[in-house]
């Protein structure tokens, strides 16, 4: 059988599901608690063991010290924890990474963007496993939430700001909702931007349904506890999307592509209710290819309309010319 690329890219996240160790389930555990301005730190008892009882979660991933380059960096003008909003832009902007992203990589196209237009722009890395510094995303998601709520508190004390703005891709665009329905974060976000967020799961073109094979669901456990919950009809969403998708006074935008090939089927990025304003990309401009990394790594029209959504007041057209912008 001959394989294309795009099919072989399609195929990653299954075989990533395929490889790994069986661990016991992970608990639900109280939201920790620390101090306003502190690392994040989420207690021992909390945090995801394998059958030995060794903990998954990098140390890091729940006490990043505040030197840590890959952590904050700030050498490109973002994670300036001297940042001061302006009156234009009083909300600092929180970047929330995918699946096996980081703070760094998945924000060296948008995170330079926003900056430039005069934003206080932060990013962390969330969902640390296996001792992996530089890839996160694979915890268990309320873990994840727990550790955006730890970050939001302190870019709030830094920044002297009453609420944030979030933008996210794929599972970053998903996850903040856990942290604004279950963790505090409704009065703490004025608007949520969803770079092709998996709001309602994926079924990856079919390929997860390779997660009921019992196998299967026991290395999601021990590797990559935070992708099984994002299959379509997951305990996680479906918890999550009870009684509706949005929260009163939260703004809402979603930017999909209709390339993309790893949350799918389309349209399973979109919520429904008030102050949402889903958007296909391709309606902005037909001829924009982007597919699914590259909708928040890459695409510039992707990024004027996330600055249109963080700024109504002073939004301009987005168009094919937005690449230019």
């Amino acid at each position: 059988m001959k394989l294309s690329w795009p099919r072989l890219l399609t195929a990653l996240p299954a075989v990533t599901l395929a490889v790994g160790l069986t661990v016991s389930p992970v608990a639900a555990h109280p939201a920790a608690t620390a101090p306003v301005g502190s690392p994040a730190r989420l207690p021992a008892a909390a945090l995801p063991r394998g059958p030995l009882g060794q903990p998954l979660l990098k140390p890091s991933a729940v006490h990043v010290p505040h030197h840590a380059p890959w952590a904050f960096p700030a050498s490109r003008g973002w994670n300036n924890f001297a940042c001061k909003p302006s009156a234009r832009h009083p909300r600092p902007v929180v970047l929330v990474h995918g699946t096996f992203g980081n703070a760094i990589d998945n924000w060296l196209g948008l995170a330079p963007y926003l900056v430039a237009r005069g934003y206080c722009v932060f990013s962390l890395t969330y969902g640390e496993l296996l001792g992996l510094p530089l890839v996160g995303g694979l915890g268990p998601i309320d873990h994840s939430a727990r550790q955006l709520a730890h970050f939001v508190d302190r870019v709030l004390d830094a920044t002297g700001a009453g609420k944030v703005d979030l933008v996210g891709h794929s599972q970053g665009g998903m996850m903040p909702r856990v942290y604004l329905k279950f963790y505090g974060g409704r009065h703490k976000v004025h608007t949520l931007v969803g770079l092709a967020p998996d709001n309602h799961g994926t079924d990856l073109h079919g390929l997860a349904h390779l997660v009921d094979i019992a196998p299967v669901k026991q290395t999601l456990h021990a590797l990559t506890p935070g992708l099984i919950e994002q299959k379509t009809g997951s305990a996680l969403l479906r918890r999550l999307n009870a009684g509706g998708d949005t929260l009163r006074g939260i703004h809402y935008t979603v930017i999909a592509t209709k390339y993309d090939e790893v949350v799918t089927p389309l349209g399973s990025e979109f919520l429904h209710g008030p102050h949402v304003h889903n958007l296909l990309i391709q309606e902005l401009c037909p001829v924009d290819l982007s597919m699914h990394a590259s909708l928040g790594l890459l695409d510039r029209i992707a990024f004027h309309a996330t600055a249109n959504a963080l700024d109504p007041a002073h939004a301009t057209p987005t168009t094919c010319a937005s690449v230019l912008s």
